[in-house]
């Protein structure tokens, strides 16, 4: 099992139907109005899609990069906040910085995929053993419709054991 108990059973509603729906609503509702979905989280890889169209799409016709930013950041932000469920402390964790290299320009339907989980749930584990926050640069890759590659965000997480109250 990629995830623990409680990280496997919120896997479960966010991937599925409505309750994923209200879960972004909820949490991240302009995440919710651009019509993000998570379709892939597991011990590999996490993929989240990015539909084209009017919420997406910016005055040159192509896909926003705020918009491509998002799914890039809900690409490496979900999969932490699963492994987060069981971690052994109370961890909070936060983006501290983003670099981004386009390659061409997305017109229409994309998703973005983050392929190193493993790395993540060793940073979450050594931030819930230590004082000392834990620095994890997580890679999103950004690709069209066709499998070619538009973009590469780089999402620098803070994982850091919160304190005992």
């Amino acid at each position: 099992m990629p995830f623990g108990a409680r990280g496997e059973q919120a896997r479960r509603q966010l991937l599925g139907g409505p309750g994923a729906r209200l879960w972004l609503w909820w949490t991240l509702p302009l995440a919710a109005f651009a019509g993000l979905r998570v379709v892939q989280v597991d011990d590999e890889a996490c993929v989240v899609s990015l539909p084209g169209g009017w919420r997406t799409q910016n005055p040159f016709r192509s896909t926003y990069f705020a918009a491509q930013a998002m799914a890039a950041e809900l690409s490496t932000g979900a999969p932490a906040l699963l492994l987060l469920r069981d971690a052994p402390a109370s961890v909070a964790m936060l983006v501290v910085g983003l670099r981004v290299r386009y390659a061409k320009k997305l017109v229409g339907a994309g998703s973005f995929r983050f392929e190193d989980v493993a790395g993540m749930r060793a940073a979450i584990a050594a931030a819930a053993g230590s004082d000392a926050p834990q620095i994890f640069e997580a890679r999103s890759t950004g690709l069209d419709g066709a499998g070619a590659v538009v973009a590469e965000f780089e999402i620098t997480w803070s994982f850091k054991r919160r304190a005992a109250a």
